[in-house]
């Protein structure tokens, strides 16, 4: 057995694959499949939002099927369950944890933040430096995969943490939302608030709720403006300047591109429903 060629397997997932997929002892490794910029490939629950982004799937050994990810954008890394038997068993325990998730699947998925992208890419691109020598370290290899696993470790702690805090900060920023979207309509006004960048706030929110800052506050706008023009003896222009809109004409584009009726449509068609003649 040649190590560095049997216990490693490193290709671009859009590479041609099926020499290795057909292989008879594929169930026996590991497998470390990063999607870039791609959309997930694994069951998500109806209504959840379905983020495009850095997916890593891990899948354990002796787990078949395996969910199907050729012909996708990144990279695939499989190890040889042997290549664990070289560890001390703590280590062994915590890469099959690290692996096995909590879904049916029996497999795990992280999707990575930018923080993570990078030193990820790192460890990654050095790991594939050196399969692609002639002559391959096998010590050289497996040090390299620890590194790139117990990174993933404390990632997926991290992100435990990061989840607990990330749904309090949704939860303060649908308050300040409902607080201030009459007046203040810009995206670093609720970043500055929770003390985060803009940039970081949509992550936040996109991940959570499948929207950004822009959408929800849209959202929040459109639902009390049809509120007021169907519960209220309002005029449009004043149910815009409630809103914040000191132009009726503007209010009345905003409305239309956001609900596809200008307001006196949307009220006139209201209005029927409630007191049909």
């Amino acid at each position: 057995m040649n190590p560095e060629k049997d216990l490693f397997f490193i290709s671009p997932l859009d590479a041609p694959l099926q020499a290795y997929f057909d292989s008879p002892d594929r169930e026996d490794y590991f497998e470390i499949a990063w999607l870039k910029d791609e959309e997930p490939i694994h069951f998500i629950k109806e209504g959840a939002p379905r983020i495009k982004g850095d997916w890593l799937y891990l899948i354990p050994a002796n787990r078949s099927p395996r969910p199907r990810k050729s012909g996708k954008k990144g990279t695939l890394l499989a190890f040889h369950k042997a290549v664990l038997d070289y560890e001390v068993k703590e280590f062994t325990l915590d890469v099959i944890r690290l692996f096995l998730g909590k879904g049916v699947g029996g497999f795990s998925t992280i999707l990575l933040e930018e923080d993570m992208v990078a030193s990820l890419e790192s460890i990654l691109r050095t790991i594939e430096d050196e399969y692609k020598q002639q002559q391959k370290n096998f010590l050289v290899l497996k040090a390299l995969l620890k590194a790139f696993l117990l990174k993933l470790m404390q990632y997926k702690t991290l992100t435990l943490t990061r989840q607990g805090l990330n749904e309090k900060r949704v939860y303060h920023f649908l308050l300040l939302l409902e607080n201030h979207f009459r007046e203040e309509k810009t995206v670093t006004f609720y970043a500055d608030k929770l003390n985060l960048t803009p940039k970081r706030l949509n992550q936040i929110l996109k991940q959570k709720t499948g929207k950004t800052i822009t959408q929800l506050l849209q959202e929040r706008i459109v639902v009390s403006a049809k509120q007021q023009l169907v519960a209220s003896a309002k005029t449009v222009q004043e149910v815009g300047y409630s809103l914040g809109f000191d132009d009726r004409s503007y209010f009345s584009r905003f409305f239309k591109k956001m609900t596809g009726l200008t307001p006196e449509q949307f009220q006139k068609q209201a209005k029927k429903r409630i007191f049909p003649v």
